[in-house]
This record gives C-alpha cells, structure tokens and sequence, in this order.
C-alpha cells in the first residue's frame, strides 16, 4: 500500500495542480512535498475531514486549533511562505472524472466520514447585531477572556493596540516604551492638560485612561462594555491613586450622557460599532466634545470587499467586527460635524506590536497554556500569526485619526503645525 503522504500529494492535486506549496508529514509519518517547503503535520484523517465539512478558512484554522495538524517551526512563517506558493498559481476545479478519483482516495484514506467535534470556544451570539445585549456578549466573549492571560499577553500596562515604535532599532527599546510611546502621543494630539476632561471610549484595561490621568492630571471618563475590564480599571484607579481624576463606567456607546469634553478617544473600539451604526457613533463622538474639542480615533481598516476579520476571527476571536476604508471612516466622522486634521498610519508598527505579542505568548506558553487552556492558546497562536501577516502584507491596515469640533464659525483652535506632537 502507498504510504499515506504519497496518497495525499496525489488527493490534493486534484484541486492544486502543480508541486505542493507545504511538505506534508501523514499519521503514518511518511513525507512528500518540497524539502525547502514549510513542514505540515497531519497527525490523524481528522484533519482532511474537517475540511471536507468546513471547506475553507475555518476548516483549515479548526484542524490546527485540535491539533489534527500542526506546523513545525513558526506558524507565520509557514503561512507566509505557502500562501506566496498558492497565490501565484490558480487552483483547479475536477470534472466529474478527477472528482470520482479524489473521492475514492479520500475514502481509502479514511477522510470520509461523520463530521468531527468542533473545538470549545466558538462565540455564541443571538439577537439582533449590534443590539446591546448582543454587543456585550461579543466584548465579553474576547475580553472577558481572563485578565491574567491578558497579562502575560501584553505589556505592564495592559495596552491592547497597535504601540509606536519610536526607536524600532535599539535592542534595549521595549514593547512597553513602544505603548508609552502611543499613548503620550494621543494625548500630545488631544493637547491635554492639568484639568482637561477627556471621554475614553471603549477603554480597554485602562492603559489611556490612567496614562492620561497619572501623566497629564485630565479628568477622564472611562466607558467600557466588559465587567472584567471595567473591575481591573477601578482597581487600577484605586491603587495607583487617581480615583479623584478616574470615573469608570460599565456601558454601551449608545449610553454615553453629557458633553462638554475638551478630548474624547476610541482607541480600536470603532471596529466593534458595526457599519450601520458607525454615523450615530460618530454623532455621539461630536456632541460629547465642546466646540474645539478634539477627537482621536485610532482604528483598524480593511477594503471594502473584505470588512470582517474573517471566519476564524469571527468565530473565535472577535464576532461582529466591521471594517472599512479609512477615507470612508473620515467621510462618516465629517458628515457628523467633525474635521479632520491629520490621519496617521500605523500599519507597520501593528506588525511590530503582534509580533512583541507573539514573543511574550511563546515565551509563556506554558503559563497561558494553563491560564486558558491548549485549545484556546492555539487559536491565539493561529490568530496573532495571521494578524502579522495581515498588516505586514498590507491586507489590514491601522490609522490615528485626529479630529477637531470647530465652532459655528470656523475656528479650531488646532497648532499651525503638528511638530509638537512628535518633540523628543
């Protein structure tokens, strides 16, 4: 009998004519494909057969989160290289001729058959998108997460977004130089000051929030839709001594009251609205500001026939996520009544940023491994993979947005020049 691997080259060229783009070790452990290739691992039939019933994406990224295939070596990598494989080459579509053979070779190797488990972790969201309930249950299914594994994700100030890496060639600058760096430059941009009250949309773990408090003596309101984030916030507040300059608040956007704020943020948080309420968000956003009141939105964009995450991400990761273009991002904030003034890309600092969280989750994985568990560590490596390829290979991008609430008459109260914002 042909060993498995043989068996296999011959299955998947039915529908990838030409030298495969992985070298393919089977359950049997006999290996076909090019030697310079990345090394895939099918540890069990299990692994073809959850393409069979999940073609695609998802298919493929729930084989590796079970552990049914593996890669050797780094996933990013193995993903760069096979991708530029495929890409360059179109896929094949059987007649009825190639389909009957693959069929056979799929029986004889055991592919078919009832479809396997899903893996634990899959989002379960019901209602209408984007009602409260249902966005809560999405912010909680990501970042409800467990703040401990969060932590031994990121850096000391819990900053979960793209940093600013100021001196990306010195050893000794560290993802956390990075996030302070991004973080004095938002408030550097906001132009705040001892007393200033800036709104914190979708505060995360507190990173702007308390930076802004700490270092700038604002006033800041706080508003997150997570329990477990809203509780590590006050937490943080109490211990570091700003509770007299920190109000957090557990709600939705749609509850945000007041206005009056000379600086209002929303620090990847947009991606989250959905597009149909991506207007009255912005709505919201210009009546919470006084008239010269400035507004930063830093937001991840992806083009206009591809504005989710993708079927793993929002499956696993972050349901309901919606992106756009960030020029229609801009459009949307204008016909609200706001300015533009400066748009910024980050895209290359994102790469940089996933890859310091990549490191810290190899580094730990046996501690994430036991905060969260094998199944739910593997989706993160998959998922932070695929994110640094997405940005370095310009399929997402990540944009600072500066905007400003002139007043009736014009004025904007803006800096003849930014060169402020960038002084050492």
């Amino acid at each position: 009998m042909k060993p498995a691997a043989d068996r296999l080259a011959q299955l998947l060229g039915h529908f990838l004519p030409g030298p495969l783009p992985v070298r393919i070790r089977a359950w049997d452990g006999s290996e076909t494909g090019p030697h310079d290739a990345p090394l895939v691992v099918l540890r069990a039939p299990d692994a073809l057969r959850r393409l069979l019933w999940q073609p695609g994406e998802l298919g493929l990224a729930e084989a590796y989160v079970t552990g049914d295939l593996d890669v050797e070596g780094d996933v990013a990598g193995a993903l760069s290289q096979a991708g530029r494989s495929v890409r360059d080459r179109p896929s094949a579509r059987p007649g009825p001729a190639g389909l009957a053979a693959a069929t056979a070779l799929a029986v004889r190797l055991g592919v078919v058959g009832p479809p396997p488990k899903r893996p634990d972790g899959r989002a379960r969201l019901t209602g209408s998108p984007h009602s409260i309930s249902r966005d809560r249950a999405g912010i909680s299914h990501h970042y409800d997460l467990s703040n401990d594994f969060y932590a031994l994700l990121l850096d000391a100030s819990m900053a979960y977004s793209c940093a600013y890496w100021t001196r990306p060639d010195d050893p000794t600058y560290t993802l956390a130089d990075a996030q302070h760096d991004k973080l004095e430059l938002i408030c550097r941009k906001l132009a705040l000051g001892p007393g200033d009250r800036l709104l914190d949309v979708g505060c995360g773990w507190g990173s702007l929030t308390l930076h802004a408090a700490r270092e700038h003596k604002a006033r800041v309101t706080a508003v997150t839709l997570s329990r477990a984030q809203h509780d590590h916030v006050t937490e943080r507040a109490v211990r570091e001594g700003l509770t007299d300059l920190v109000d957090v608040q557990l709600r939705h956007w749609r509850d945000i009251d007041g206005g009056g704020y000379d600086a209002a943020s929303a620090v990847e948080m947009g991606e989250h609205v959905g597009d149909a309420e991506y207007p009255a968000f912005a709505t919201k956003l210009h009546g919470a500001l006084r008239p010269e009141g400035r507004l930063l939105i830093q937001q991840m964009s992806r083009g206009t026939h591809a504005p989710g995450g993708g079927a793993f991400i929002e499956t696993y990761i972050a349901p309901d996520m919606h992106m756009r273009p960030v020029g229609r991002t801009v459009d949307l904030l204008e016909a609200a009544g706001l300015e533009a003034r400066s748009v910024e890309s980050l895209r290359e600092h994102y790469t940089a940023t996933i890859d310091a969280w990549r490191s810290n989750l190899e580094r730990r994985w046996s501690a994430i491994e036991n905060q969260v568990g094998r199944t739910t560590a593997r989706v993160w490596r998959l998922y932070l993979a695929g994110a640094s390829l997405a940005f370095s290979e310009r399929r997402m991008g990540v944009d600072q947005i500066l905007a400003v609430r002139p007043t009736r008459e014009g004025a904007s109260a803006m800096p003849s020049t930014p060169a402020d914002w960038y002084a050492p």
